[in-house]
């Protein structure tokens, strides 16, 4: 492993986007985002996902120089078209709007189709709540797991995510993966050489499995059996019903370089307090509810160790495997041994 300034790490990341094609504002906004995750410890969604991210833009899956737009506008809710782009411009232009509008009309609800990978969902929130205001978030992904009761898979791991400002304090932050794990888990398993607990997927004969790599030929398990099986359907027609997006099982897996372009969808949530009960009750409502998490000791607060590994990051840097940094500054242009 190596130890980087996460700062440099995002430079090399723009960087390796960009010479494999995409545009200065798409390379800085996916770097952002996936030095972010690494400094939250969420390996999966961070710097990893560049090779895969990289060889989308070359190979034509991602549109490098796409620029996304506002397509359809209906005062409360409107619906951003990615373009055909990496996911994360779209998204910071629909968080954008979703925290105008819900400033306006007390909510807001924003669609992003023709879209690709979004990262940690949790990552695209914070604005809403520096605003002050509550915050969803959702998206679909690659067919991953199969429908309740079927072999096929159907549904991706599909994340959802929410925000909840506090007084004075951090958010509470909840990111789920409705798959018992998120793929990119799985995916970063694999390529470690590492096997995975039981009761995380099955083989594509539909056999449990503690190998990553036949894991990822055959399908993600749901998080808690057939419930999180119905969440999936839920976030499935939220992210693309709506917003006519492609479904899972309409696209080609993220982590094929070569293939259709995924066309997924996402959708965010932006309630203003101050249209309900009003702010101050609002902000008492959620200490309230800290309060008596906290009256256990063993009680984390959802976010609380994020935070922590991200002050960590800005003082002591990022691990990343070695490979993986020589391969990030291969892309990049750079010397891998510098």
């Amino acid at each position: 492993m190596s130890t980087i300034r996460a700062d440099e790490l995002e430079r090399l990341m723009a960087a390796a986007l960009a010479r494999c094609g995409a545009s200065e504002a798409m390379a800085r906004a996916t770097a952002a985002a996936l030095a972010a995750a690494d400094m939250e410890g969420l390996a999966s969604h961070g710097a990893s996902r560049i090779p895969q991210y990289c060889g989308h833009v070359r190979n034509g899956r991602a549109n490098g120089k796409a620029v996304p737009v506002i397509a359809r506008d209906a005062k409360a809710a409107c619906l951003v078209d990615a373009r055909g782009g990496l996911a994360f411009e779209a998204c910071g232009l629909a968080v954008r709007e979703a925290m105008r509008r819900a400033h306006e009309f007390g909510v807001a609800f924003v669609s992003v189709t023709n879209s690709n990978h979004f990262g940690v969902a949790a990552y695209h929130l914070g604005p809403l709540a520096q605003a002050g205001l509550v915050g969803i978030a959702f998206g679909n992904s690659p067919a991953a797991m199969p429908a309740w009761g079927g072999r096929r898979a159907l549904f991706g791991t599909n994340p959802i995510a929410a925000v909840f400002p506090r007084r004075s304090a951090p958010p509470l932050v909840i990111d789920v993966s409705l798959s018992a794990v998120a793929r990119g888990k799985i995916m970063v398993a694999a390529r470690e050489g590492r096997t995975i607990p039981e009761g995380w997927a099955v083989d594509k004969e539909g056999r449990a499995t503690t190998d990553a790599k036949a894991a990822l030929e055959g399908s993600m398990l749901p998080a808690g059996g057939v419930k999180g099986a119905m969440l999936a359907i839920v976030v499935e027609l939220l992210a693309c019903a709506l917003s006519g997006a492609a479904f899972g099982f309409e696209s080609d897996s993220f982590f094929a370089e070569e293939g259709k372009p995924t066309r997924i969808g996402q959708g965010f949530l932006a309630v203003d307090p101050a249209a309900l009960a009003g702010r101050e009750v609002f902000l008492d409502r959620v200490e309230t509810l800290v309060a008596a998490m906290l009256e256990d000791p063993d009680v984390r607060l959802p976010g609380a160790r994020r935070l922590e590994l991200r002050a960590k990051a800005r003082e002591s840097g990022v691990a990343i495997p070695d490979d993986l940094l020589a391969r990030i500054r291969s892309l990049a242009g750079e010397n891998a041994n510098a």
